[in-house]
């Protein structure tokens, strides 16, 4: 099969894909890769075609701040951008569109043009259910009103884009537009179904979900191999263990003060620190010798030698952290990272959340002390990063996806 993968977001939302195209291109298929252009020499690299969108997901998020809605109306902003880039020369000789997009966006109407049928993939549960509310929306029990924060959520993302995508679809598809409702209900059903790359052993599968639905497990790259630099193997083994803290691809307006943080609850603690320095300036002042400062390593190799794991709570983040069976803890700073940090929790193998804007040295040393001082916590979390390891999400992905290209007819 011709396969194209929509994916447009920051790192954490684009290597999960990027990580399933590869697993695809091995299984024989022929896949392109449309995403913002910054990440071209990510997907090069697994030899993955390329077709890039105007746009910088670092910028993006640095002009956005740690706010959700500014988030999403800086995607809006670039909507009519990569709406544009979004046509038939660009997929090709498509057979298949897999699309990351929440809802569908861009997706859905590449696949009623081109009557090609399209599979919706997330690393987080987004499709509706009864039996939890939409992750962002308040817990309350009311008639109702778990699957309406759904519609609700979907219908504030539809509205935001909905004059955008209505012109694309009139001026460049030629198709009629949609109506204010959109096209929601479609999504989760045999024509459009969703795969879900997280474990069943950290969400479970809702009772109310349809057989088009489905939970593949976490999509992991497979191990390549890796020189450590030097001065980090002689960190590690220069002690125990050390604590990790990184706040990936979040701007940090104020690292200083988050550095002082950082630096305090270490001492207190007297435990060493691996400090990612990421996207956000953290790690910019000198620090003591107990505190070694990292840029890019692969966290599937780093995380497994940590005593313990803080990190902002992308989905992607939470995956090698939750698999490496070291006690973890998020520092949330918007929308589906309160989610993870909640579950984390929930599942006993981390100290509750601290959102950023909580963030100090005292409930910051508190959550060192939860975690690597609580044998309970350490245990659950070895027994629940052994389960995880045991799935093979890129491999389900894939039947999945042969099945529903065989059903369809590709």
């Amino acid at each position: 099969m011709h396969i194209t993968i929509l994916a447009l977001g920051s790192r954490g939302d684009v290597q999960p894909y990027a990580v399933l195209g590869q697993g695809l291109k091995s299984a024989g298929h022929q896949v392109r890769f449309i995403t913002f252009e910054s990440f071209t020499p990510l997907i090069a690299a697994l030899g993955l075609e390329v077709h890039p969108i105007p746009g910088d997901a670092q910028a993006l998020v640095a002009g956005a701040g740690a706010d959700m809605w500014g988030l999403v109306r800086s995607f809006t902003t670039l909507a009519k951008t990569y709406a544009h880039s979004l046509s038939h020369p660009h997929l090709g000789a498509t057979d298949l569109i897999i699309n990351q997009l929440p809802g569908g966006l861009y997706g859905f109407d590449l696949s009623e043009k081109y009557n090609l049928p399209m599979l919706m993939a997330s690393v987080i549960p987004l499709a509706r259910t009864g039996t939890s509310p939409l992750m962002g929306f308040p817990a309350l029990s009311l008639p109702g009103y778990n699957r309406m924060t759904y519609s609700l959520g979907e219908q504030l993302v539809w509205q935001m884009f909905r004059s955008t995508i209505n012109q694309w679809r009139v001026d460049t598809l030629n198709l009629p537009p949609l109506p204010v409702k959109g096209y929601f209900d479609r999504l989760g059903t045999r024509q459009y179904p969703i795969l879900n790359g997280f474990s069943r052993y950290v969400v479970s599968r809702p009772s109310d979900w349809n057989e088009h639905i489905h939970i593949t497990g976490y999509w992991f790259a497979e191990e390549q191999p890796w020189n450590p630099p030097q001065p980090l193997l002689d960190f590690l083994a220069a002690g125990r263990p050390p604590v990790f803290i990184g706040f990936g691809s979040m701007p940090v307006k104020h690292p200083h003060r988050v550095n002082d943080i950082i630096l305090t609850a270490a001492q207190r603690t007297g435990q060493r620190i691996i400090l990612h320095s990421g996207w956000g300036g953290v790690g910019s002042l000198s620090f003591p010798e107990s505190i070694f400062k990292i840029d890019d390593v692969p966290y599937g190799w780093l995380f497994p030698r940590m005593s313990m794991i803080f990190h902002h709570g992308g989905s992607g983040t939470t995956a090698y952290a939750l698999r490496s069976g070291v006690p973890s803890c998020v520092i949330p700073f918007v929308f589906d990272q309160f989610y993870w940090g909640k579950r984390i929790s929930q599942l006993g193998v981390g100290p509750p959340p601290i959102p950023f804007t909580k963030l100090t040295a005292s409930n910051l040393q508190r959550a060192i002390a939860a975690g690597t001082q609580s044998p309970e916590i350490q245990q659950r979390a070895a027994a629940l990063g052994q389960r995880i390891a045991a799935e093979d999400g890129v491999s389900t992905a894939i039947r999945f996806i042969s099945e529903y290209a065989l059903k369809a007819k590709i």
